[in-house]
């Protein structure tokens, strides 16, 4: 169970030389320690950051650096847009966007930060992406007037087992000869916990890596494990004395981490992320303890099943023989009937404790239309 307990208004002139050794004072920061800063990879900070307009300029550095643009295409000036993002059907719930802008150019960026792991990443961003796509369509309007969507995920755990690359980019390409379909769908995944080993083993040199020094800022602070990282910041410090920009964010990031009420929601928010993280191990655990009950008892029910047909086969083709062929069915079914009928129990439970559909499909690997027969018998 997570808890937080720090207080940014303490201390703020000074602290005792144990903290001060470990995070130290610097000219970066003037009046709090590195541990009092923000975790940016909480989706809150995030967009109290670079969803905020006095820190446009340095959102446009940031995403300019994740979209790898050059002086000729890059982003100049953006706007924030507003980031509810309705359901397709009626009864769909609403979805709260972390950072959606329109560039210069008429391109949508929506940003998304998962803390968590309790999404499918995938085709969440799909689906998100497919709704900023078609919002502007109109009557009358054109579908040539739809304008380019680029959709970036940053996330604080691993994704794609493929690469140890922390940033991939998607696109659509024809199959043979890989040229590009269309430019009006593009895809981005940061996956911080690869980027913070690149890091480790000497891989990143954020002085000539725009990109990797803006992560680094992100990951440099990690209230998840109590950990900040020092020589990051350390190195961080250094660039910045030549880079007005990211000297600009570190004292921003200060100010917004000394606002005593963004403070206090940004702790709220950061406890509920884990309390979520926490309730859901909990349930995985039950589930694996349920299923391995499940799994034992109908092993039993489908061994005794298996003989009586291995015991029919063996009239046909020698006794010895139908006996292992009935308890290597029986082991089979057994084993099925018996992850099935755990899975379920478990939905049972969680939706009887108001977990959504999509939610307990997800945690049980049960079909969403499964989950809703078995909710709606519950409702009976």
């Amino acid at each position: 169970m997570y808890n937080f307990q720090t207080r940014v208004m303490e201390d703020s002139d000074g602290y005792n030389s144990k903290s001060q050794k470990r995070y130290g004072k610097t000219s970066l920061l003037k009046r709090i320690p590195l541990h009092k800063l923000m975790d940016l990879k909480v989706d809150y900070a995030f967009k109290q950051f670079f969803g905020n307009e006095k820190n446009k300029d340095i959102t446009v550095v940031f995403l300019n650096a994740i979209l790898q643009r050059n002086d000729r295409n890059r982003i100049r000036d953006i706007s924030f847009s507003n980031t509810e993002a309705g359901g397709e059907y009626v009864g769909d719930k609403q979805s709260r966007l972390d950072l959606l802008v329109i560039t210069d150019s008429g391109e949508r960026i929506n940003v998304e930060i998962q803390f968590t792991n309790k999404y499918s990443m995938i085709k969440r961003s799909i689906y998100y992406w497919s709704g900023i796509y078609r919002n502007p369509l109109r009557k009358s309007m054109s579908y040539k007037e739809l304008s380019p969507v680029i959709s970036i995920n940053m996330m604080n755990f691993n994704l794609f087992n493929q690469t140890e690359l922390f940033h991939t980019s998607y696109h659509l390409y024809e199959d043979e000869e890989k040229f590009k379909l269309t430019d009006v769908m593009e895809f981005h995944f940061i996956e911080m916990p690869k980027l913070i080993k690149a890091w480790k083993v000497e891989k990143l040199n954020p002085w000539n890596d725009i990109l990797a020094r803006w992560l680094l800022m992100l990951g440099m602070v990690d209230h998840r494990n109590d950990e900040v990282y020092e020589d990051i910041y350390e190195e961080l410090e250094e660039i910045a004395m030549k880079d007005e920009t990211l000297r600009n964010a570190f004292r921003n990031w200060e100010e917004l981490s000394m606002t005593h009420e963004e403070f206090l929601a940004y702790e709220s928010r950061l406890k509920h992320i884990m309390d979520e993280e926490s309730a859901q191990r909990e349930a995985e655990l039950r589930l694996k303890e349920e299923t391995e009950k499940a799994i034992k008892r109908g092993l039993e029910q489908g061994l005794e099943q298996g003989l009586e047909k291995g015991l029919e086969k063996g009239l046909e083709q020698g006794l010895e023989q139908g006996l292992e062929q009935g308890l290597e069915q029986g082991k089979r079914e057994g084993k099925k009937i018996g992850e099935e009928n755990a899975k379920e129990a478990i939905a049972r439970k969680l939706l009887d404790k108001g977990m959504t559909i999509e939610s307990v499909a997800e945690l049980t690997n049960v079909s969403e239309s499964r989950i809703i027969e078995i909710q709606n018998d519950i409702e009976k």
